[in-house]
């Protein structure tokens, strides 16, 4: 099995006219930008054209991607900023925790899965539920800690802060995470 091409070969290609280079970038990030989009904006149609506006935005401005980070910090920071703009406009209301609607979803998703699978989807869904009561910030530090697994340093690039804010802010949105996940009954 052949190791996936380093995303500054794929960016040196994309610069040099290649279409496919490109359809392979996005394949390999639209996940983790959808994900931090749909933290931030909180509904999926949203999160959804936040996601197209960022590859645009990436296409178009790639050739200022200057290499000093990671490709994934620089687009992660797109992302943020793209989905900040879009809830400037429109934040939605965040729903109550239904215990029965969670319950029924978890009903029909276990089929015939183990007891130890169904129970981690439902943990994993509680903790998907509890971020969504965080503000954008806080889901955003939490998104790309925990999901798309990224240092202090690659934190504060994308929120333009100090590593050490990036630290503390992480910190406050976990006893944040911790405290909601708490009041919903969900730990």
């Amino acid at each position: 099995m052949q190791s996936p091409i380093p995303d500054e070969i794929l960016i040196q290609r994309i610069l040099n006219g290649d279409q496919s280079a490109f359809r392979m970038l996005v394949i390999r990030y639209q996940n983790l930008a959808f994900t931090m989009a749909l933290r931030i904006v909180g509904r999926r149609e949203e999160a959804e054209e936040v996601a197209q506006d960022v590859f645009m935005k990436v296409y178009a401005n790639l050739s200022s991607f200057e290499g000093k980070s990671k490709f994934s910090s620089w687009l992660y920071r797109i992302v943020y900023n793209t989905a900040l703009t879009k809830i400037r406009n429109y934040r939605p209301d965040i729903s109550s925790l239904d215990n029965e609607k969670t319950a029924g979803a978890m009903a029909n998703r276990m089929g015939t899965a183990v007891y130890n699978d169904a129970e981690q989807i439902f943990r994993a869904e509680h903790v998907s539920k509890a971020i969504e009561l965080l503000s954008p910030e806080d889901a955003t530090v939490i998104t790309l800690y925990y999901l798309s697994e990224q240092s202090m340093d690659e934190i504060a690039q994308v929120l333009d802060i100090e590593p050490n804010a990036a630290k503390v802010r992480l910190h406050r949105a976990r006893k944040k995470l911790r405290e909601k996940m708490e009041v919903h009954g969900l730990v």
